[in-house]
């Protein structure tokens, strides 16, 4: 039986497989998954029905799981109709979520060209297409390396 919150095999198999610096995209409902990705991703699709699951949700699961060194979302260009609109609100959930895994990480958005080009690296190993509605809830998760186990000698 697992203790992370995160029971999915086949993301719990790429994510076992990820090394440092490993690229993980939870994608919205909106995200290109199919034509915007590494050449070495696999998608896994996590939506079953608009607002089911949620980026949110996906990426409390792999907060449980996974140690990270950074968190990106896509950064909405100044020109873009959505920008009058300030911060979308799942950013605000993304953050909330990051500080109660105990993170001391940063959401840090990445434009939006950028941040396809950062998805389309070499190093990008998963993306979970969910269903979730929300504009601009693409998050972007840089895998960090485990802690040395102090228990070994």
């Amino acid at each position: 039986m697992l203790k992370t919150q995160l029971i999915h095999p086949e993301i719990l198999r790429i994510c076992a497989q990820a090394g440092h610096h490993a690229k993980i995209l939870i994608a919205d409902g909106n995200y290109p998954a199919s034509t915007k990705k590494g050449p070495n991703a696999e998608v896994v699709c996590m939506n079953l029905t608009p607002g089911v699951i949620t980026c949110a949700q996906a990426l409390e699961a792999l907060l449980s799981a996974v140690p990270l060194d950074s968190i990106h979302t896509m950064g909405i260009p100044a020109d873009d109709p959505y920008a009058k609109y300030g911060e979308p609100a799942a950013w605000g959930e993304f953050k909330k979520l990051i500080r109660k895994s105990g993170l001391k990480l940063k959401l840090k958005p990445i434009m939006k060209w950028d941040f396809y080009a950062a998805v389309e690296s070499p190093d990008h190993v998963l993306t979970i297409q969910t269903g979730d509605a929300a504009l601009w809830a693409n998050v972007l998760l840089v895998v960090g390396s485990r802690p040395p186990d102090r228990q070994r000698k």
